[in-house]
């Protein structure tokens, strides 16, 4: 019973952090962290161990796998270098540097103990990076390679963990070939294991479509293959994520729609509960922490320096590897944020500086046997640098994105992105629609069209609608709201009256609950959006080619007369601002207003559609 008030109180304190969090306006990381800390002083809060077990078997693998199947394998493939040089090569390069400096300042330790504390301290935990990265408006690129790293940097941490704490039990050789061996079997099992399991796991998707029933296989996934992984000693996390990653990717193939949005949200509440209770855990260590440390024989100033030495050694030791590895990590021609195929040293900067430490590194340290010496420093040397790049590198990081100038994601991007993808969705259907032979006496598909045509119009006034302008879409938002409000109301009488059975009154409701949950969702982007457009305008955040090149008045272009040349067919038309050329879109064939670009450097076009008068830089990759 005490357990469970235990783990009852820690959830609410957790839920009360992130909602505080939320209301003064810091990651949720950081106040969790801190309060723990504090709560773990205060005489009624039982001490809490963390077991290496309950975190490498109990949280690990179902935050990897959450992180894996909402991760996009396209990016992954995109960026592997970078992520790959990070995960692995950043690891053992602050592996050997922290081993180093441990092995110099604690008289006697042996050096496999010095480089397991290494590998202990060497992981960043994404969690931390991106929770805080979204908060500040990171751009996309740095929050994707933190999230690929994190993939993998904790099988290359826990596999060198493994090999120095047998080189120091001696039941592991001191040998270059022995450790590659040993990297090589755990890799190589982990992708094979992953593998077996995403097409073991794709054979009964494809005959299940209950959604409760898939939703309890995805649970059991990531368990399944790191306990199966660790047992034949290959790389558990590695076994998760290549499985998640493939599921995630295939997911609107394997599954009923139902089954994906019922996996997405049941991932995503387990996801947001073990990560912040993650943080409240880290600090709720440092009571007893604190409480050990009067047991070693290292005096008080030693300890205090070797910690702190520590804590700076594996932050400079990032930054190193990151911007002294930029041209290696991102040598991509077609990078469009690169000059000469690397990004700028701002970017680089925050990549480096992003690099917090998690819960990993005290599960890790509690790998290290209890008859090791010092051991007690080694756990407190783990949760400095824990708390320590929690508190400053992520206080510090707004202010950094802030002081560079480093561009979040635009709305108006994204709102251009979702118009042109949703009208290239519209065509393709369109096409097939002119395909189907259809019996249609009662106009069917003629009302197909216009719906197709209603979703692309909203789509497309995004980026048209200032914020004090009321859209067609934002009108029907608002309307269709109130009347399903009433609709409801309806609903609810008659289900008090007993006139209906209650299966079918909980149907009904479930309909208009999906209809108005895809409504809130769609005017939250359009407010957001227009939002974002408004305030740019306010501060004049644009750049100098847009504030040259304001928007025109000219009536709609009808044909992009490179397409009627080269007989192919636009899907919509973009005009130049600096000369007035008319060519199609990136969702075209042929890409002639691009292409214009390419030709004429001139900057900025706006669309040449009926209603629309958005602008598009392309030097700067503003929309406004």
């Amino acid at each position: 019973m005490d357990v469970a008030l235990f783990l009852i109180s820690l959830v609410v304190g957790v839920l009360v952090g992130v909602v505080v969090s939320r209301w003064i306006g810091i990651p949720s990381p950081l106040l969790l962290v801190v309060a723990g800390v504090l709560a773990s002083f205060l005489p009624f809060v039982p001490q809490v161990h963390l077991e290496p077990e309950l975190v490498l078997v109990g949280l690990l693998p179902p935050l990897l796998y959450a992180a894996a199947i909402s991760s996009s394998l396209v990016d992954f493939n995109a960026y592997r270098r970078p992520i790959l040089l990070l995960s692995v090569g950043a690891v053992l390069f602050t592996t050997l540097g922290v081993g180093w400096l441990v092995h110099e300042l604690i008289p006697g330790i042996p050096w496999a103990v010095a480089l397991a504390l290494g590998a202990v301290v060497a992981p960043p935990d994404a969690v931390a990076a991106t929770a805080i990265g979204r908060h500040i408006g990171l751009p996309r690129k740095i929050v994707t390679i933190l999230e690929g790293e994190s993939l993998f940097n904790d099988a290359t941490a826990l596999v060198l963990l493994r090999t120095a704490l047998g080189v120091a039990a001696g039941t592991v050789a001191v040998s270059a070939w022995g450790i590659g061996l040993d990297f090589v079997r755990a890799a190589v099992g982990g992708v094979a294991l992953g593998l077996a399991a995403y097409w073991l796991v794709a054979r009964m998707r494809r005959r299940i479509t209950d959604p409760a029933i898939d939703v309890a296989l995805s649970l059991v996934v990531p368990f399944f293959c790191y306990i199966v992984a660790e047992e034949v000693h290959s790389s558990g996390v590695i076994a998760v994520v290549v499985a998640g990653l493939l599921l995630g990717h295939r997911a609107p193939v394997l599954q009923t729609a139902q089954s994906r949005i019922a996996e997405r949200i049941n991932w995503r509440t387990i996801s947001f509960l073990l990560e912040n209770t993650v943080f409240a855990l880290i600090g709720l260590q440092a009571q007893w922490l604190f409480q050990d440390l009067a047991d070693s024989d290292l005096g008080a100033a030693r300890i205090v320096t070797v910690c702190l030495a520590t804590l700076v050694a594996v932050i400079v030791l990032r930054l190193l590897w990151v911007l002294g590895s930029r041209w290696v990590l991102f040598r991509r021609p077609r990078d469009r944020d690169a000059s000469h195929g690397a990004p700028p040293w701002s970017f680089m900067f925050l990549l480096g500086w992003a690099g917090m430490r998690g819960v990993v590194t005290l599960a890790a340290a509690f790998a290290i046997p209890e008859r090791t010496e010092h051991r007690e420093v080694l756990f407190m040397i783990a949760f400095t640098v824990v708390a320590g790049t929690l508190l400053i590198q992520g206080l510090s990081l707004p202010w950094f994105a802030r002081r560079l100038r480093v561009p979040a994601p635009d709305p108006l991007d994204d709102a251009l992105a979702r118009a042109t993808l949703l009208q290239q969705a519209s065509k393709a259907a369109f096409e097939e629609l002119d395909r189907m032979q259809v019996d249609d006496p009662a106009g069917v598909v003629d009302l197909i069209r216009q719906r197709l045509d209603q979703r692309n119009f909203a789509a497309w006034e995004r980026l048209g609608t200032q914020a004090d302008q009321a859209s067609p879409a934002a009108l029907y938002y608002r309307i269709r709201s109130q009347l399903i409000d009433v609709e409801r109301q309806r609903i609810l009488e008659i289900r008090n009256a007993g006139q209906v059975p209650s299966e079918v009154v909980a149907d009904v409701l479930a309909t208009l609950d999906v209809e108005e949950s895809m409504l809130d969702s769609a005017e939250q982007d359009r407010d957001e959006t227009a939002a974002y457009a408004a305030r740019r305008w306010q501060i004049g955040d644009l750049c100098d080619d847009l504030v040259r090149h304001p928007t025109v008045a000219e009536e709609p272009a009808t044909y992009c007369q490179a397409c009627v040349a080269a007989g192919t067919q636009w899907v919509s038309l973009r005009r130049c601002l600096e000369c007035g050329n008319v060519g199609c879109c990136d969702s075209s064939q042929l890409q002639h207003a691009t292409e214009h670009f390419h030709d004429t450097q001139h900057p900025v076009m706006q669309s040449a559609e009926p209603g629309e008068d958005w602008r598009w830089c392309y030097v700067h990759h503003l929309t406004a």
